[in-house]
């Protein structure tokens, strides 16, 4: 009993965790807190920052996906940075949405389908 207790008080705390990243990262959309990580193939990676999804867009498909379509890991360069990722389906496309916090920007790494 105690082994189903526990599983559901951690699917409650991811639950609720996710709501609170997604609610920072829609405020640093509509506040335009946001920069890009340089990259190789931004122009095919990173479709916010060359300006072929708007802020207003990508607020959307990330305000639309459920917790089920989230996922972290430490970043690649400095493992003290958690990257957020959010693998989505909107408008007949799979989403890829990539970034990071640093206050008070959202870091995108990739925004593409």
């Amino acid at each position: 009993m105690y082994a189903i207790w526990r599983t559901f008080v951690v699917r409650v705390e991811c639950w609720v965790r996710y709501k609170e990243i997604k609610r920072q990262v829609i405020d640093c959309l509509n506040k335009g807190y946001v920069s890009h990580e340089q990259r190789n193939d931004i122009d095919v990676k990173n479709l916010l920052a060359i300006g072929q999804v708007s802020l207003e867009e990508v607020a959307e498909i990330i305000g639309r996906s459920r917790g089920n379509d989230y996922s972290s890991s430490p970043h690649h360069f400095d493992s003290s940075i958690t990257v957020h990722i959010i693998k989505t389906r909107r408008a007949g496309h799979n989403w890829y949405v990539k970034w990071y916090f640093v206050e008070p920007n959202s870091v995108f790494i990739s925004v593409h389908h």
